[in-house]
């Protein structure tokens, strides 16, 4: 029932055929004017499924809302016809061609509307002979089935009958307007129906006429065969969109509904010559189409053609939301800003949620209303990262570098939860660009290591928590290691000097458990001494020594990145002399040298 309103039919399907079955004891508690058990048990059971059905019917109310549907005169053009007798023919022959698409279900379509039916507006309308068959065979079976009420002997016949016409009641247009002409899923349970009458009328012609048997045989095998043929060739049509749309377009050429499917899928097919073709052939079946008029609007070359399109869908449909939309874009490409905004602004007072309307405005308004479209847009799809992307931005233009790195964070964290989405735009990557540049200018750089590894991490893929939380591990190590990589080179790059030092300026301080003797210190200065007077005699450091201030100077600022450039064999600047005296002191720093040199090669 909540799919089909034609479900909730079954109840009173169910009620009526208790009611056949206790019509001898409802019969004879009337004319004795005593209640039996019989009916005390039907009444009870009548109570109930009344009950149950008016409880089922409000709720359907309330998931519309306690309102009907409003269809229009597209979906049904017989329910708004002026004419009483013209409805009344009309609805009637529906109901018979829908009996004669059980029997023979030749002429097919998924969509009846906009013309498929002509309306009968007149007694002498031939189709009015159908009418009158269909229901004087109604009126057959229905005595066939009253007569029965006290022997019972065709209770098949009951069965079908009311299967056949209860559940096709409510989508017959006699007691409530629907939405369609012709609708063949209405027909599902009415075929059940069906199949019952005939398979019960052939057993009977079966067992009361012997010399029919051949007949009957020949007449079924043909009517399987026929049947299985038309649903192979029907199964055929619904391969696909385009071959439906135009097998129905040959059974029915003057439905403009088809033509107007069948422009939408050449127009999406890029073929849009013929889409114009069948529009213009939907408008010219039906020329008050609105939806086809928008459409065509937006294939036809130059403004003044797609503006009097548009203008004739509003006419046509005053509450047409697209047909406002494309025609404030129109006003908006041509220059025209007042008008585009009014256009909008009515697309919108439809519409409230239609969301590209309010981005299209975004870039009309002045900058002291784009605050409040911003607001509104994040309100209506707060999952949309390119929302808060928007309002980033233009939090950024106003110089508000804090909220609008909130905003960039946000859009950052949507697109990383739609990571199972495949789109075009890489959103993630312009989320996170936008959002490493503003965190920069704010001077956060930790913030954007910390954004950039959960980048790096979502574009992975994990599966796991653990194993992104491993990965997390690995790149933080990786980026500690970077930064002591960077202090050493600094180590090994000291300020420019125009002295050159020996290895015995070096101050090197060394903690020892054990200080040395009076003996070993006279040792070191001698050592000393006789070193400097060694490099006091040499030629080969001739340089001028600038005026600057002596100080002590550690590993750092002494050791220059040129000091081994005899290991690739260029000539060194400072020659000393080779003293076996001070083998004490060269190894004391030998291991902070090869320790440097490993670190920054």
């Amino acid at each position: 029932m909540l799919a089909k309103e034609t479900g909730v039919t079954v109840l009173l399907l169910n009620l009526a055929f208790d009611f056949y079955r206790c019509w001898p004891f409802v019969k004879r508690s009337i004319c004795s004017l005593k209640i039996e058990k019989k009916c005390t048990g039907l009444s009870i059971r009548t109570i109930k499924v009344v009950v149950s059905l008016a409880l089922l019917i409000c709720l359907r109310l309330a998931l519309l809302q306690g309102t009907w549907p409003t269809f229009s005169s597209q979906d049904n053009p017989a329910a708004f016809h002026p004419s009483f007798f013209v409805r009344l023919m009309t609805f009637c022959y529906l109901a018979a061609f829908n009996w004669w698409l059980l029997l023979c279900p030749w002429t097919l379509s998924h969509d009846w509307q906009m013309g498929s039916v002509p309306l009968i507006t007149s007694g002498w309308d031939p189709r009015n002979l159908l009418t009158c068959a269909a229901f004087g065979a109604l009126l057959l079976l229905c005595y066939r089935c009253i007569a029965d009420l006290e022997v019972q002997r065709h209770t098949p016949a009951v069965i079908g009958l009311l299967l056949l016409v209860v559940p096709f009641v409510p989508a017959s247009n006699l007691l409530v307007t629907v939405g369609f002409v012709i609708a063949e899923r209405v027909l599902y349970i009415p075929s059940v129906g069906s199949v019952i009458i005939t398979a019960y009328g052939v057993q009977l012609m079966w067992c009361s006429k012997p010399g029919t048997k051949a007949i009957l045989v020949v007449g079924l095998a043909v009517l399987a065969a026929s049947s299985v043929a038309r649903t192979y060739r029907r199964n055929a049509d619904w391969r696909d969109r385009a071959t439906l749309l135009r097998a129905d377009l040959v059974t029915l050429p003057q439905n403009a509904k088809l033509h107007y499917n069948l422009g939408n899928f050449l127009r999406e097919t890029e073929q849009q010559e013929s889409a114009i073709k069948h529009y213009k052939e939907a408008l010219r079946l039906w020329p008050s189409y609105a939806s086809a008029h928008n459409n065509i609007g937006t294939l036809v070359t130059g403004s003044d053609n797609a503006e009097q399109h548009f203008l004739q869908a509003i006419k046509f449909n005053k509450y047409h939301v697209n047909a406002h939309y494309n025609l404030g874009k129109l006003y908006k490409k041509s220059g025209r800003t007042s008008q585009a905004v009014a256009m909008l602004e009515k697309c919108i007072w439809l519409q409230p949620r239609f969301v590209q309307a309010h981005v299209e405005l975004l870039t009309l308004k002045p900058e002291r209303e784009k605050h409040a479209i911003l607001v509104k847009l994040v309100e209506l799809e707060p999952n949309n990262w390119e929302h808060f992307m928007l309002y980033g931005d233009w939090l950024k233009t106003k110089g508000l570098a804090a909220p609008a790195s909130k905003f960039y964070l946000e859009s950052l964290r949507l697109s990383f939860r739609n990571r199972n989405v495949e789109k075009p735009i890489r959103g993630d990557l312009i989320s996170f660009r936008s959002t490493a540049l503003m965190l920069r200018s704010l001077g956060q750089k930790s913030r954007i290591l910390q954004v950039l590894t959960r980048w790096h991490t979502w574009r992975r893929g994990w599966p796991s928590a653990a194993a992104a939380h491993m990965y997390l591990r690995d790149w933080r190590l990786k980026m500690e290691l970077e930064g002591r990589v960077r202090i050493y080179s600094q180590a090994v790059n000291p300020t420019k000097s125009t002295k050159c030092f020996d290895h015995t300026q070096l101050s090197i301080e060394e903690k020892q458990e054990n200080s040395p003797s009076p003996e070993e210190k006279r040792h070191i200065d001698a050592l000393s001494r006789v070193s400097a007077s060694d490099i006091s005699e040499t030629k080969s450091c001739e340089q001028k020594t600038c005026g600057t201030k002596k100080r002590s100077l550690s590993i750092s600022s002494q050791i220059k990145t040129t000091h081994n450039k005899s290991e690739i064999g260029l000539k060194k600047k400072c020659v000393h002399r080779k003293d076996d005296k001070g083998k004490g002191v060269i190894p004391n720093i030998a291991a902070p040298l090869e320790h440097i040199l490993m670190k920054t090669f």
